[in-house]
């Protein structure tokens, strides 16, 4: 068992680190060498000609401000439409429920040309908040699906007594409901960070100013206005993960605890 675990866990981990083995050879070791060569000298010289190159601290804040935002606010605004559907009034939820989700299913191709000419006409073209809205209500309307479905489970109980203690629909939603969909929120706060992080072709297409790309866009611009080897995209590539690579630890735990959770307290 011991075995196979570390196995498969070489084998994940194989991509990463032949990601960071890349990154610090020269482009004459990798020439020579190959891939899969253990470097000659590990040397910073790729991360240097990358930093040159692109401006990594505007397009690292622009992602961390673009990701951040839609996450937090993705699921505030699914965690308002979910109670209003899955614990409110609202007529023909399940047909609701069914257009948010073919909505998250439709290619984002089929969706460039309204959102690009809208963004023109509204003056956000290039700028970030044309992403941020546009993956906010793309990311909130899973979240919807997914809130609504876990909603529907809470016991009428629970609602029926904070009714009874005189709690306005407000109160029952951030005194009752939030503390217990927390868990559930928590992950996809982590989930619509990562998945927007990772977004290319929407912010390819609205963001076409320097100044406002996203560290993935940089990475692929580079690569198509100069001539560069590969051990700088490798190191481009890596720089581009630690990120993500840190939000993820530091919030495994909140994962780990939101998947797990299940219990009315």
């Amino acid at each position: 068992m011991l075995l196979m675990t570390v196995t498969a866990a070489t084998v994940m981990l194989a991509p990463f680190l032949l990601l960071v083995l890349n990154a610090f050879k020269t482009g004459a070791d990798y020439s020579r060498h190959g891939p899969l060569s253990w470097p000659g000298t590990f040397t910073p010289q790729a991360f240097s000609r990358y930093l040159s190159l692109v401006d990594f601290p505007v397009a690292l804040g622009n992602s961390v401000f673009i990701a951040g935002a839609v996450a937090f606010l993705g699921a505030a605004l699914a965690l308002i439409s979910a109670y209003a559907i899955g614990i409110g009034r609202v007529r023909c939820n399940g047909a609701i429920l069914a257009v948010l989700l073919l909505a998250t299913m439709v290619p984002q191709e089929a969706l460039i040309y309204p959102l690009f000419y809208g963004a023109e006409e509204v003056g956000l073209l290039n700028s970030v908040w044309s992403v941020v809205i546009v993956f906010t209500v793309l990311q909130a309307a899973f979240g919807t699906y997914l809130l609504a479905s876990v909603m529907t489970t809470l016991p009428k109980e629970l609602l029926e007594a904070a009714v009874i203690d005189g709690a306005s629909r407000w109160q029952i939603l951030w005194r009752v409901v939030f503390p217990v969909l927390r868990p559930t929120l928590s992950v996809l706060v982590v989930f619509f960070f990562i998945w927007t992080w990772n977004e290319f072709y929407l912010p390819l297409i609205l963001l076409n100013d320097p100044s406002a790309q996203t560290v993935p866009i940089a990475l692929a611009t580079l690569r198509g206005q100069h001539s560069i080897d590969i051990t700088v995209l490798n190191a481009g590539s890596l720089l581009s993960l630690l990120p993500t690579l840190v939000f993820f630890l530091v919030f495994q735990r909140t994962l780990s605890r939101g998947v797990t959770a299940g219990a009315v307290k």
